[in-house]
């Protein structure tokens, strides 16, 4: 295990400079042209081959011990959020890394360093495939739909679009650390899954001070809309965890006509995918509702985001030991609770054991414009420690500790096609109401 660490700090620096420079360089999902391109050549300067993601921003590779055995993913992401707001953001586009995931990817170059030096693969048995994988977070929904339409991307995710595409086809199981802004390294039981939701009110323009009575308001429908919405939210149940939280992206387009479309976007998130779909519904009913009274239309396009990430109980007890084992005498912190934050890791998890601990080192509010990583050490090189001594657990003695969690799991899919096809099947758009020549309505929820 010694061996590990001190290859971990021979790279340091080339671990910390990369958090620094990916920090200045914020992108936005599957536009992380630059990031992808600094942790391409940096891997490559390691003396990897990469097999580059067709189209798009992100790469893997594959480390062979030369010995059988399962295959482990371990995962690095390249997107920022945006928060204009951030007094370090790029002053073009908001984007800010106030999610953390340079410091991921700053960590991942630090084992893929580390992967490279004498002896570190001794004992070990299996591959172990590295990936800088695009598009975590779910923003910029308009953008990636038209990369969809453009037949570029699948899904808006990227965890879920390199599953689609077979990228990880030989993966057993996967891990990744995220870092956080809580005072310890940790391990929850995992976070909810989202539906995303794009909806639009259609009414109709007039003249707002001479003729307002000769348009529909479609800002108003809207406004209706979130005040529907919000009362209902009583009615979901504490189990289900859900979170609706709707964005107004569009709202007029000048002050002096009747605004003729409102834009709104949304997440529904919940615990499982029966909670999400039934929540889901009644959102529906509300945001039509609302569109009903003012006689609008509406179109609501609805697709699925992130499935419930539920961490494997096995590999959240390898992230406690592999922790305790890298720093002995410091607390880890271990909780089977669920989360209300949203990530792709779900989606990885509807087909294998996977586990997504927390690395410390960032403060302030996360995806806030107070939030800084204050101690690289932490949130990247000691990262990067801990997730290689997961590593070594899994995969040494045979790798008898990933076999049995691999034999013991028991995925909610059987396939990766099968998982793939439900959530194809979650996706529903178009027009949701249809007014008669009599006056009435026929409505589709």
């Amino acid at each position: 295990m010694q061996k590990l660490f001190d290859a971990v700090e021979k790279h340091s620096q080339l671990i910390l400079d990369a958090e620094r420079y990916i920090w200045k360089n914020p992108e936005t999902g599957y536009k992380e042209f630059k990031t992808s391109k600094f942790m391409k050549e940096t891997f490559e300067s390691l003396g990897y081959e990469l097999t580059m993601a067709d189209g798009i921003t992100g790469f893997y590779t594959v480390v062979d011990t030369g010995r059988p055995g399962p295959t482990l993913l371990i995962l690095g992401e390249l997107d920022s959020i945006i928060c204009p707001q951030h007094p370090e953001c790029d002053p073009e586009t908001g984007a800010v890394h106030s999610c953390g995931h340079n410091a991921q990817c700053a960590a991942l170059l630090g084992i893929a360093a580390a992967l490279k030096e004498d002896g570190v693969l001794d004992g070990l048995c299996g591959k172990i495939k590295l990936c800088a994988v695009p598009a975590e977070e779910l923003l910029e929904i308009d953008y990636r739909s038209t990369l969809k339409a453009e037949g570029k991307i699948k899904y808006f995710g990227g965890k879920t679009e390199y599953l689609s595409r077979g990228y990880f086809d030989d993966v057993d199981l996967a891990f990744m650390v995220h870092t956080t802004t809580t005072p310890d390294f940790h391990v929850t039981g995992g976070s909810v899954g989202c539906m995303a939701k794009k909806i639009i009110y259609k009414g109709k323009a007039s003249h707002a001070g001479g003729s307002p009575w000769d348009g529909i308001n479609a800002l108003y429908a809207a406004s209706n809309g979130l005040n529907a919405v919000n009362a209902i939210r009583e009615t979901f149940m504490e189990k289900d965890i859900i979170r609706v939280h709707p964005i107004i992206t569009e709202g007029g387009s000048m002050v002096n006509a009747i605004p003729a479309r409102a834009i709104l976007e949304s997440y529904v998130r919940g615990a499982t995918f029966e909670g999400i779909v039934n929540a889901n519904k009644k959102v529906n009913r509300a945001f039509v509702g609302a569109a009903l009274s003012l006689g609008a239309h509406i179109e609501i396009n609805d697709f699925p985001g992130y499935a419930p990430h539920v961490n494997d109980k096995d590999m959240m007890l390898v992230s406690k030991e592999a922790y305790e084992l890298a720093f002995p005498g410091i607390e880890f912190g271990y909780t089977e609770r669920m989360g209300s934050g949203s990530t792709d890791m779900g989606d990885l998890c509807c087909v294998m054991p996977v586990v997504h601990p927390y690395a410390c080192g960032a403060v302030g509010t996360s995806h806030g414009s107070d939030y800084y990583i204050k101690n690289p050490e932490d949130a990247c090189v000691n990262s990067a420690k801990f997730q290689l001594s997961m590593m070594k657990i899994l995969l040494s003695n045979g790798a008898e500790r990933a076999k049995k969690i691999i034999s013991e799991y028991k995925a909610p899919f059987a396939t990766i096609k099968e998982y793939l096809d439900y959530m194809d099947s979650l996706v529903d758009n178009g027009e949701r109401i249809e007014y008669t020549e009599d006056g009435n309505a026929k409505v589709r929820l």
